[in-house]
């Protein structure tokens, strides 16, 4: 636990004492769609300096939210209770999305996966049901779309209906910056395959947020 804590009972301050340091609840969003490295906690906050990374990590076991594993190269993963931050988070991105964005900094993977649930439009999905594969830089993530919901998990479906193969900066152009997905693969960013129009339709479930 921080030493900087809220001399507050309130359920909410508790909290802040437990995730509300910098950096905190960010190392929880790095962690939601599965176990990593500290190197790849690094590649993915690259702003967060070692030791403050691996203080507030220290911090966060303490507080029973993330735990070390040592399985050959040790990694780190939530714990029961850090993934009930979830919602917590989803909630918070939704908030902060409709504020306008004021830093030039590229998303991590997680960060961009993170913001297709937040930004995710059921009117916009409508009917549509399916099952894909986004590999962004190389990382497998199924997407699934069925009854006007999204579910977005670690790991490649094993028969989906489509794969999108592109990196990170392509796929927030694809998604947010209202590039085609034609466009993208005829220049050599992205990759498709199965179905395209499925696909493509895939990639418009996702207005951008206006800022309040």
């Amino acid at each position: 636990m921080s030493s900087r804590v809220y001399d507050d009972p309130c359920g909410i301050a508790r909290a802040l004492n437990l995730v509300g340091d910098r950096w905190a609840l960010l190392v929880v969003r790095e962690l939601l769609f599965g176990p990593k490295r500290f190197t790849d906690l690094r590649a993915g906050l690259p702003a967060a300096s070692q030791n403050v990374l691996s203080h507030r990590l220290r911090e966060l076991e303490a507080a029973d939210v993330v735990r070390r594993r040592a399985t050959g190269a040790p990694v780190y993963e939530l714990t029961r209770r850090g993934a009930r931050l979830r919602p917590v988070l989803l909630e918070l991105a939704r908030w902060g999305s409709a504020t306008p964005v004021g830093s030039t900094a590229e998303l991590s993977v997680a960060a961009l996966l993170f913001a297709l649930l937040t930004t995710f439009s059921p009117d916009r999905a409508g009917d549509l049901r399916g099952t894909f594969e986004l590999r962004v830089d190389d990382e497998p993530f199924r997407v699934a779309v069925d009854g006007g919901r999204v579910d977005v998990v670690a790991g490649a479906p094993a028969e989906p209906d489509a794969v999108v193969d592109t990196d990170r900066a392509t796929l927030r152009e694809l998604v947010f910056g209202g590039a085609g997905l034609p466009d993208a693969v005829a220049a050599g960013r992205a990759r498709v395959a199965g179905d395209e129009q499925a696909a493509a339709r895939l990639l418009t479930l996702f207005p951008r947020p206006a800022a309040d």
